[in-house]
Parts: structure tokens; sequence; C-alpha cells
């Protein structure tokens, strides 16, 4: 499997292409602000060919570039009905008035073609499965999504803005919830095997292992204290 990150824009946030190989089909996740270039670097470099973007939560961050890509290979975009808003009035999920001075060269709008995803369902794309969890709490409609266990790579997953190395997403943005990230991280993290490999929407990679034993608030979680931990980080929005 070809695993391709890079973080883009001003808020260094992780897009990645993910396909079975160099020089066949692949999966965008995440083309946040200025990512085109990258994607199409990647592309390039690698021989890919885009047949989907798929996107974690509606966030500036993580969608700025959604036009642009999917309008460059001609595909579809998959978002959580909760967040599709966010693809349009990017504004109303910051609790701000985003001016032109902060969105800069930014697209703002759906692409031609929007899917959207829903809790559980095994998404079919480049020839790998990529399952979906609903995982409220940093948005409404964040979710994340698994690769299963291949050969010798460990199970792959992609966990947004729900969980990072050393922390979580934050949840002081409008459709946040500090409880609700809390319990999509003890019913969507928690069960994975501590092998799987982590790839955030900020930060490096880490493993759920790494995490259930460093993390404190995947610690609090699994020790059933609930709402002990507080303060995240702001990392990206």
């Amino acid at each position: 499997m070809l695993i391709a990150g890079f973080p883009a824009g001003a808020w260094g946030t992780n897009c990645y292409l993910v396909a079975p190989a160099a020089g066949e089909e692949c999966v965008i996740i995440d083309p946040g602000h200025q990512a085109a270039q990258g994607v199409e670097d990647a592309v390039r470099k690698h021989r890919l060919k885009p047949v989907a973007v798929v996107l974690t939560h509606g966030h500036i961050d993580h969608v700025a570039s959604v036009v642009p890509v999917c309008g460059a290979h001609d595909v579809p975009a998959w978002i959580h009905p909760e967040d599709r808003y966010m693809m349009t009035e990017p504004e109303k999920a910051l609790g701000l008035s985003v001016g032109q001075q902060l969105m800069g060269d930014l697209t703002v709008g759906e692409p031609d073609d929007v899917k959207e995803l829903s809790d559980g369902a095994v998404l079919e794309l480049a020839g790998m499965e990529f399952s979906v969890a609903h995982a409220p709490g940093h948005t409404k409609g964040s979710v994340t999504f698994r690769m299963p266990e291949q050969a010798d790579v460990p199970p792959v997953f992609f966990s947004g803005d729900l969980l990072f190395a050393g922390s979580i997403g934050r949840t002081d943005l409008p459709g946040g919830d500090h409880a609700e990230i809390l319990k999509s991280l003890a019913r969507v993290c928690l069960p994975l095997d501590d092998s799987t490999v982590v790839l955030s929407g900020h930060g490096p990679q880490t493993t759920i292992g790494r995490e259930r034993a460093t993390n404190p608030f995947l610690r609090e979680v699994a020790a059933g204290l609930g709402d002990g931990v507080r303060a995240a980080p702001r990392r990206g929005m």
C-alpha cells in the first residue's frame, strides 16, 4: 500500500493520498488550505489516478481545496451530511466572520458531485476498503476512516481531528462538544488494536497502543473517568 501525506497551508493540515501501489488509482483524504499543488505533485510523482476525495469533517482547513481537486480529476467528494454546509458557509463553523484576509485564496463551495457518508458504511474505492465511523465532538459530522490489516501492513486509521499524537481535537467551536468527543474516543478508538497506525489531521503519526499508554484523554476514557481532562491543544480549527 502507498500512503503519500503532506501538511498543507496555513494550518498544517495533513492531506493524504492512498493507493494500493504506485501507478494505480488513489483516494485523496482532506485536501485543505493550499493543498491542490501538493496533490498534483504527489499524483505525478507516484503516477496515480484519483477516483474520490473523502473528508473527515467540514472545517475549512480540511476542505479548502476540495473544489479545485475534484474539478481537476472529475471525482466526487464524500462528507457526512451534518458537516456538508461547511463547504459553502465555512464561517458558520468558526463562530466568527471570516474575512478575505483569513480566507486568502480559498475556493468556497461544493464540487459538482457530493456523496454523503454514514456511520458503519464501507467505501470500496480504488480497490481498497475504508470503514466509516461517525465520531462527533470536534464537529457534529466528524468521521474517521479505518483500513484493515493487509499482509505485512498493520491496520491504518485516519482519525481526522478526533485523535492526535498526545491530544484530541478542540471542542470550543460551533458544533463542538467535549463530552461527545470523549464518547467518540471510547466508541471508535478504544476498540482498535494497539498496532493500528493513526494518521491524524494535524501533527505526526502515532499508534493506538502509544496513545492508549500516553495520551491523557484516551487514558481518562479508558479508565472510565470520563470528563477529567479538559484542556485540549488548539490544533487546526
